[in-house]
């Protein structure tokens, strides 16, 4: 009888780790992150130093509510969404939102030290063009 001197192979489990995927994932992540966090500081990009109001609880508001941003810096500069215009085209742009079916609130972020004389024009503008529901603003007072 042959008697066979091999040791029977045990099978040993893999001492390495593929960290492939992961790595692949985490520079992903990365990206994505690095694209939208500029877009949600996109607001706050001009300049305003908002006038300073008592701290108070704050009205949730509907869901299906859609915002628009009219901004104006220290300057008397205008600014919708975010992106500079002038009166003119600002007011052709609020009379196409005040035909809408369900018409936006109009979110009013004005610099403390701007003359008060362009709100009160914005104000004219957006009550001409039926856009009534106007919100202003501010910052907290700690």
């Amino acid at each position: 009888m042959a008697r066979t001197f091999r040791r029977p192979r045990a099978s040993h489990p893999i001492a390495e780790l593929n960290v492939t995927n992961m790595v692949d994932l985490g520079f992903t992540l990365l990206i994505i992150f690095m694209i939208a966090t500029p877009l949600i500081n996109q607001e706050q990009s001009i300049p305003i130093d908002l006038p300073v109001e008592s701290k108070r609880d704050q009205i949730k508001p509907d869901k299906d509510t859609k915002f628009i941003t009219v901004a104006i810096d220290n300057k008397g500069a205008y600014f919708l969404d975010g992106n500079a215009i002038a009166m003119s085209r600002l007011s052709d742009r609020l009379k196409e939102l005040g035909q809408q079916p369900k018409p936006p609130v109009v979110r009013i972020r004005g610099d403390a030290k701007v003359v008060y004389e362009k709100i009160i024009n914005l104000m004219d503008e957006l009550h001409k063009h039926n856009l009534s529901k106007i919100s202003f603003d501010t910052q907290a007072k700690d």
